[in-house]
């Protein structure tokens, strides 16, 4: 296993409501120095949640993303509030953006988008045994909600509205644990 570098500094560069870029001066361990630059972390981390309903459809939502600019087909997801688990953020995301509550929730990895570049780590947590149960969140307007028959991901993965690699990577995973789950 490589030696970490040393961090010699961090430095602030640019700071918005919601996003900090920081500069990393390095040392790494053959002596060579490099500044890297990096959208930092802040927070406790997020949550991605397949939740899957009693007929084995994958619960999805269609929300708009700022970042494309367009609105998208993808699984519910959330930033984790200061106290929670990452199961308790994926139930409490859950019933504000799907109007689902989950009796079993299972930790199925942590993921990263672009870790050479930024510090931000999504929890993928899937959800079974649901229940009906809206919470109000923080939502700019209401969420469609999609059902979508998880022996269909391919189908999903190819629709030109659906475009998360998070939530593809999400949805394989899911199907293999699934697999392995019950044999």
């Amino acid at each position: 296993m490589p030696v970490k570098p040393e961090i010699l500094k961090v430095t602030p560069t640019a700071r918005s409501r919601l996003f900090q870029v920081e500069e990393l001066e390095l040392r790494f361990s053959n002596g060579v120095e490099r500044t890297y630059e990096r959208l930092a972390s802040r927070g406790n981390g997020a949550v991605m949640i397949i939740a899957i309903d009693a007929e084995d459809n994958v619960i999805l939502i269609r929300e708009y993303a700022g970042g494309i600019e367009d609105y998208t087909l993808t699984l519910p997801k959330g930033l984790i509030d200061p106290g929670e688990t990452a199961e308790i953020a994926a139930d409490r995301e859950l019933k504000e953006e799907a109007g689902f509550g989950a009796n079993k929730l299972d930790f199925l990895k942590e993921m990263t988008s672009a870790p050479n570049y930024m510090g931000h780590r999504i929890s993928a947590i899937i959800a079974r045994d649901l229940y009906p149960c809206k919470l109000e969140g923080d939502e700019p307007e209401p969420m469609e909600v999609v059902h979508w028959p998880l022996s269909n991901i391919e189908e999903l993965i190819a629709l030109p509205e659906f475009t998360e690699g998070r939530a593809i990577a999400a949805l394989y995973m899911t199907r293999h644990f699934l697999s392995t789950e019950s044999k």
